[in-house]
């Protein structure tokens, strides 16, 4: 193999690619509108969510209990219901997300002691939305119950609210969130879109370029020239990884600066796993390329091979671990997980090479075989 030769075939390319100054330009765009898409459009937290009451009671003890939930960030009132008929059509129409009806007698029975029952109605279209819904719920529910006990105790001995409020509450949670402290869901999603968008991204710029010179015929010089097929394949990947790279680097500025993740890690070490990332991804491409012969197969057989991989078996939306066993065995089948695992711990707990390393060998082993078998498949020869 000569570096001459490589460089040449590398040189080529580029100039290629710079001629085209739309696909050039897309190289660029795509992922950082994908960044700036997904980013700002897919979001985890639950909040302000709309809702509705309905307050048959009408009494200061059931305002109190209302106010609860208007004074949390968590709920967005959006008015109140006459009569809990009124509720449904804004259920229906996704106006309100959930609905609370307060019982007429609800005062006069907390005054005499009795319980009283508060009917709570959530739209379970979205049944994750929902059960963190149904959890703050629960959560100010129980924080206004803890508190008329705590009024009720105190006045019941005489003792001062503090106290009664450690009596009815013996044991407190202290609970310390981890790695995110603000629970916010970009800090967690922008990591991993750059997985996403790295996994999407370098095979399609691979694999188009690659077909793009069958359909034009020049395919047929390099056929007909000198250059081995190692020489051939490393110069014409080498501007694709050139170009990801570039774009490893964007993305990472775009989620420590525009969506404010936090990165605690290695920088270099960020970019020494991504290179590793965007090889295989790359080698991805030129698998795509050799068994595909328009730039439309090339498309569509790549969203295919990597967005499917990317979003389901990746831990990007679901947790590797919540899957089902079927599930956990297809998703260490490919690549995107693993460097899932290493781009978060990168960016949320200042992970190493030390911990990641089992992560890093696969990645290795992935990109060694993805280009073993395109070197196999590429014939100088073709077939007819």
């Amino acid at each position: 193999m000569k570096l001459r030769r490589v460089s040449a075939v590398a040189r080529k390319e580029w100039q290629e690619i710079l001629r085209d100054r739309l696909f050039f330009t897309l190289a660029f765009v795509v992922p950082a509108m994908l960044m700036l898409l997904f980013g700002y459009g897919l979001s985890l937290d639950v909040e302000r969510v709309p809702f509705a009451i309905a307050d048959y009671d009408r009494s200061a003890t059931s305002r109190d209990y209302a106010y609860r939930f208007i004074d949390s960030r968590y709920f967005a009132l959006q008015g109140y219901a006459k009569d809990d008929r009124e509720l449904d059509p804004l259920l229906r129409d996704n106006k309100i997300r959930v609905a609370i009806v307060i019982p007429p007698d609800f005062e006069s029975n907390l005054l005499a002691g009795r319980a009283a029952r508060v009917q709570t109605l959530i739209d379970g279209t979205l049944p994750g939305r929902a059960a963190t819904t149904k959890g703050y719920v629960s959560a100010i529910n129980a924080a206004f119950n803890r508190e008329r006990f705590a009024a009720q105790l105190a006045r019941s001995r005489g003792l001062t609210l503090e106290t009664a409020r450690d009596l009815a509450e013996p044991i407190r949670l202290e609970v310390r969130y981890l790695y995110n402290q603000s629970l916010s869901s970009i800090h967690s999603l922008a990591p991993k879109l750059i997985m996403f968008i790295l996994m999407f991204t370098p095979p399609l710029l691979t694999a188009v370029g690659v077909v793009r010179e069958k359909e034009s015929g020049s395919i047929y010089n390099i056929y007909a020239s000198t250059v081995s097929r190692g020489e051939f394949l490393i110069g014409k990947l080498s501007p694709y990884v050139a170009i990801s790279m570039g774009n490893v680097a964007i993305l990472w500025l775009m989620a420590v600066m525009v969506f404010g993740a936090p990165f605690k890690g290695s920088l270099l070490f960020y970019l020494a796993a991504s290179t590793l990332f965007v090889a295989c991804t790359t080698a991805i491409g030129l698998l795509v390329s050799l068994i595909v012969k328009t730039q439309l197969a090339a498309t569509i057989v790549t969203v295919i091979l990597t967005m499917v991989p990317a979003i389901d078996f990746s831990g990007f939306l679901v947790p590797v671990e919540s899957l089902t066993a079927e599930g956990q065995i297809e998703a260490h089948l490919f690549p995107a997980m693993y460097y899932t695992d290493v781009v978060v711990g990168i960016f949320l707990k200042d992970i190493g090479p030390s911990t990641l390393w089992p992560n890093l060998l696969v990645l290795t082993v992935y990109t060694a075989g993805l280009f073993v078998a395109g070197y196999a498949l590429f014939r100088k020869r073709p077939r007819t």
